[in-house]
């Protein structure tokens, strides 16, 4: 939802011979060889249509077994549950999806901010440690399992932004918003080999 057009016109720019797709099929989604997630607006919303769309088990399926970005909401969703709407996610990833509380912050949290890089990834090569990374959010995860954590970003308090584990990678920033930093990470999903 939200961002669809955007993320795959990015892909599109990064992989010119690479055939992209924007579907909800689930055939589609198993016969890819590398599945985008994307995500924008209000989680209960977005896992409504995952399930409407009949897309829920292949994606989860393909979050199993290929390459698979969630961007957005598309990580949010990765996870047991998400406050907004105490709506359950998919339970890929163990934690929770909590609101930003402190009322001295402006929520949502939008514009750009620096990513820390928590640990080396393929996704992170030809990036910079601290680069900016477009946002816009007002929950973020927070993984039951720290060793999860890829990237982390400061608003107010220091939150996990990005995720990995074995053929996952999602951000909580928007790569295709994000200039060269987020074409960079793009490429190199599209280039990885899990």
């Amino acid at each position: 939802m939200g961002n669809i057009r955007s993320v795959s016109k990015a892909l599109e720019h990064v992989a010119p011979r690479a055939e992209v797709r924007v579907t909800a099929d689930p055939r589609a989604i198993r016969a890819a060889d590398r599945v985008v997630v994307p995500g924008q607006g209000a989680m209960p919303d977005c896992m409504r249509q995952l399930a409407a769309s009949g897309a829920r088990e292949a994606v989860i399926e393909a979050a199993g077994s290929k390459p698979f970005l969630g961007i957005c909401i598309g990580l949010q969703m990765l996870f047991e549950r998400g406050e907004e709407g105490d709506t359950a996610g998919l339970g890929l990833l163990p934690g929770r999806v909590p609101r930003f509380k402190a009322m001295e912050l402006k929520i949502p949290h939008m514009g750009w901010n620096e990513v820390m890089q928590e640990r080396p990834h393929a996704l992170w090569n030809g990036i910079a440690n601290r680069s900016r990374f477009y946002f816009v959010h007002s929950y973020y995860p927070e993984p039951a399992d720290r060793s999860m954590t890829a990237g982390t970003c400061d608003y107010g308090i220091s939150f996990t932004c990005a995720v990995a584990r074995d053929n996952i990678f999602a951000v909580q920033f928007h790569p295709e918003k994000s200039q060269n930093s987020g074409l960079q990470l793009l490429s190199n999903f599209v280039q990885w080999r899990p």
